[in-house]
């Protein structure tokens, strides 16, 4: 039996600018993040940065597999309003 372990990996996700429609944003970003069948979404929260403007933090669990983050980076990337896509930490799950 071959087990694939898994990794915990928190996205701080940034909008264009701090005018973006936060649920609407959200709810794009689950879309994306549920078209990728490997993916599972654990939270998604909005942290204010500055002067209006917030962060998208999400969590998901996804396969431990090469390449680390990039796919899920690159996949918001392509949602539009994303400007910036960063990983805050990833860690393996037990």
């Amino acid at each position: 039996m071959i087990v694939v372990s898994k990794v915990l990996v928190d996205l701080k996700v940034l909008p264009e600018s701090a005018d973006v429609d936060y649920e609407e944003l959200k709810e794009a970003i689950r879309e994306k993040l549920e078209s990728m069948d490997v993916v599972d979404i654990e939270g998604m929260e909005e942290e204010p940065i500055a002067f209006g403007l917030k962060a998208i933090r999400v969590k998901v669990v996804v396969p431990d597999a090469e390449g680390g983050t990039d796919a899920l980076e690159d996949a918001l990337k392509e949602v539009d309003e994303v400007n910036q896509v960063e990983v805050v930490s990833a860690s393996r799950t037990l």
